[in-house]
């Protein structure tokens, strides 16, 4: 989340220099020997805030994800139908709302019946797999959840069952 807090204060920053800079052009008496750069910065002005608008939309679904958090782990292994495997090496967050994996994030349960949701929750002695997707991607999350008593796997289960209605699969308990 730090990264993507971090970018979207890099955009601000970079959007705002370009909005004074295309102002301060504009203002100066000589406006035919400026036109291409007052252009430029115009441009560049439009997309910074075209940016800014973006990443800020993520920081908030990251924020939300963080906020709503059900579990946090170290890392995470997603794998795809015809794709390779990949690592996720930042921390990742379960939440009511998605999932966010460093600055990566996967949201489930925003455009209704079509949109990603949540499909299936599997949990073992050592790992929790999430299922979800829509009708064309479907993804699956490999998590080493950590929790080493029975308490704590089944108020974890219980809050996904409560959060997102879907029933967690329990096995090797």
């Amino acid at each position: 989340m730090r990264s993507i807090r971090k970018r979207r204060n890099v955009y601000a920053i970079l959007f705002a220099v370009c909005v004074f800079l295309t102002a301060g052009l504009c203002a100066t008496s000589v406006i035919e020997e400026v036109l291409i750069a007052v252009l430029v910065f115009g441009v560049l002005s439009i997309t910074s805030l075209v940016l800014l608008v973006r990443q800020s939309r993520q920081l908030y679904a990251a924020t939300l994800i963080w906020d709503n958090r059900i579990l946090a782990v170290p890392s995470a292994l997603i794998s795809m139908p015809d794709h390779l495997m990949k690592q996720g090496t930042e921390e990742t967050v379960v939440s009511t709302f998605g999932i966010l994996i460093g600055s990566d994030i996967y949201q489930w349960g925003l455009e209704g019946v079509n949109g990603v949701r949540l499909y299936a929750v599997e949990i073992d002695k050592e790992r929790m797999y999430l299922t979800f997707g829509d009708k064309a991607r479907t993804m699956r999350i490999e998590l080493l959840h950590g929790m080493t008593q029975k308490k704590e796997l089944t108020d974890a289960a219980s809050k996904l069952l409560h959060e997102t209605g879907v029933t967690a699969e329990i096995t090797g308990w």
